[in-house]
């Protein structure tokens, strides 16, 4: 039996779930190039159905999630989602009144669940699911941190465990804990959408004159080049406490607002993200080690986008309480249309562990990708019977190379299947990536990718669990330095990604790179031009070599060189 689940929020998408098998899973971005895209997931409806080879009258059972008040409003109202998505993404000039907009959200988005918010909510997304061809489906609905609990607690490796969620906030929350159990997800706890922790991050991300949603991991960046104090001298200290398993925020979000403003204009910015990073890293493992020790599970899973703060982990991590950990890859709310289907999954046929991966998306053949370098004269290719070795041998010379292989990766991360691969060590080939290719803001640190089974050789890692999927921060070690330099961040951390024979030829090309008479560890960045989605297609990824100038790229079994403009 299939389930879709579909989430037309911010970063729109859909997931295919049969029996425990997630099948399929994208988001809409991929397909209309739009960064964090937030229209109905109709291009990635079609591509997990293409993918199975089944139409939409196939289909019996469909999940969607969170029919809030004001997500309910944009349903109703298209255009005013439209508007904020313009608003939020700084595609528009400043307009006036730019603070009543953000007040009157926060004040709209904290309402919740209201009468009649859910019927209206299912008769529309019904309607959309109609028009491209669904019928005789029963159409779920999926509270929101249900679905952001169900990523968590059935795609981690534990057969107990508990869960938590934090976000900015999502049905009138904006956090759950837990607990799954013989076989059972049962919640314990929820935290309302006024204790915010998210939203407070949110806010501050805007000050600092970036984007909401999209750029909190550039604060988290910044807050290094601080200069350090306690956090007795933190002026947020107060804002937020850890009272036993519950966050309380001492002011509501509109209120907030105002106050981070004023003392946002006393200091520079590096300081202000520095004293927010500070608090979240002080509040987040306090709560998690309470919720520990009140319910005595010591392996937890978490999912929501506060979840992506990978300094923040890292201290949570660190607790002594905590044996084991995951955090679900997708962890935002791009991860809602899987979250619905896996937990619809569980209501109809008692599922909790499902088989998972990064590489859920589409995929393309040599014909297809044949078809697309032979279009344009720029580029000559070759078929490469070693693509690993060669990459491996490049990235050794000093070289940067695309790596494009297989299925798309689900997820905000590159995961070696769209990336952008070059030596660990070389700030020369770093500085060239930033400069021609990701044109990302200085502070902003590459992560690697590094042979699972040599991780400790390089970081100062423990047994709670291999780091799949990047979503944590490790020191990197005293003796290692000089080969993580392209990186590793200035407080000598690192994002590390760690590959085994899930993705075999990349971990072979990895494996090359220490043959050559190095460590295995590469650079690992996404596959993409700085503020556009990864790329999706071969035609993408030709796109992007022209408009980079790059030189040398593999896709598949394919070794492809540009013929003009090298840089």
């Amino acid at each position: 039996m299939y389930v879709l689940g579909v989430w037309d929020g911010h970063d729109a998408g859909a997931a295919l779930v049969q029996d425990d098998k997630v099948v399929f899973a994208s988001n809409e971005e991929r397909y209309t190039k739009r960064k964090l895209e937030i229209k109905f997931p109709v291009h990635s409806i079609n591509a997990a159905l293409k993918y199975v080879g089944l139409k939409p009258s196939d289909i019996e059972h469909v999940a969607f999630t969170t029919t809030e008040f004001t997500k309910t409003l944009e349903r109703v109202f298209p255009s005013m989602k439209e508007k904020y998505y313009m608003f939020r993404r700084r595609k528009m000039l400043k307009p006036r009144l730019e603070n009543f907009r953000h007040n009157l959200k926060y004040s709209m988005t904290s309402v919740g669940i209201t009468p009649g918010s859910t019927a209206i909510s299912k008769s529309i997304v019904a309607r959309q699911l109609k028009s491209i061809g669904f019928s005789d489906f029963r159409l779920h609905v999926v509270e929101h941190h249900a679905a952001h609990a169900a990523t968590a607690a059935f795609t981690s490796p534990f057969n107990k465990a508990l869960v938590i969620t934090l976000d900015g906030l999502g049905d009138g929350l904006c956090g759950s804990v837990s607990v799954m159990e013989s076989g059972k997800l049962e919640r314990k706890l929820a935290i309302r959408a006024r204790d915010s922790i998210g939203i407070f991050y949110e806010q501050v991300t805007n000050i600092v004159g970036m984007r909401e949603l999209e750029d909190e991991g550039k604060v988290m960046a910044m807050a290094d080049f601080s200069y350090p104090f306690d956090f007795e001298e933190n002026r947020f200290k107060d804002f937020f406490k850890a009272e036993g398993t519950t966050i309380r925020a001492k002011y509501g979000p509109t209120k907030q607002f105002e106050m981070l403003q004023r003392i946002a204009w006393q200091m520079p910015r590096e300081q202000f993200s520095y004293m927010a990073q500070q608090l979240l890293e002080i509040i987040l493992p306090r709560f998690v080690s309470n919720a520990i020790d009140r319910y005595n599970v010591h392996d937890v899973a978490f999912a929501g986008g506060l979840f992506s703060n990978v300094k923040a982990n890292m201290m949570v991590r660190n607790l002594d309480a905590l044996h084991h950990w995951y955090v679900f890859p997708h962890m935002g709310d791009g991860g809602m249309a899987l979250g619905s289907a896996l937990y619809v999954n569980y209501l109809l046929n008692g599922t909790t562990s499902h088989q998972f991966s990064a590489y859920l998306g589409d995929t393309y053949g040599e014909a297809a990708e044949k078809e697309a370098l032979d279009k344009d004269k720029a580029f000559k290719y070759e078929h490469d019977g070693d693509p690993s070795a060669h990459a491996a041998e490049l990235i050794h010379n000093g070289n940067y190379v695309f790596w494009f292989q297989g299925r798309m990766e689900y997820g905000p991360r590159a995961l070696g299947d769209r990336s952008i691969l070059a030596p660990s060590n070389s700030e020369e080939v770093k500085d060239k990536l930033n400069l021609y290719v990701k044109k990302r803001e200085w502070f902003q640190p590459f992560a690697p990718s590094i042979a699972e089974d040599e991780a400790d050789n390089l970081l100062e890692y423990d047994t709670k669990g291999p780091d799949k999927f990047m979503t944590m921060a490790y020191l990197v070690k005293e003796g290692k330095r000089h080969a993580t330099k392209a990186v590793m961040h200035v407080d000598g951390s690192a994002r590390a990604h760690m590959v085994g024979h899930e993705n075999k030829p990349y971990y072979d090309l990895i494996k090359g790179v220490k043959r050559h008479g190095g460590d295995a560890i590469v650079l690992n960045t996404s596959f993409n031009i700085h503020g556009m989605p990864i790329v999706m297609s071969p035609e993408d990824a030709l796109h992007t070599m022209k408009a980079t100038k790059t030189r040398y790229m593999f896709i598949d079994g394919f070794f492809v060189e540009n013929r003009l403009g090298v840089k």
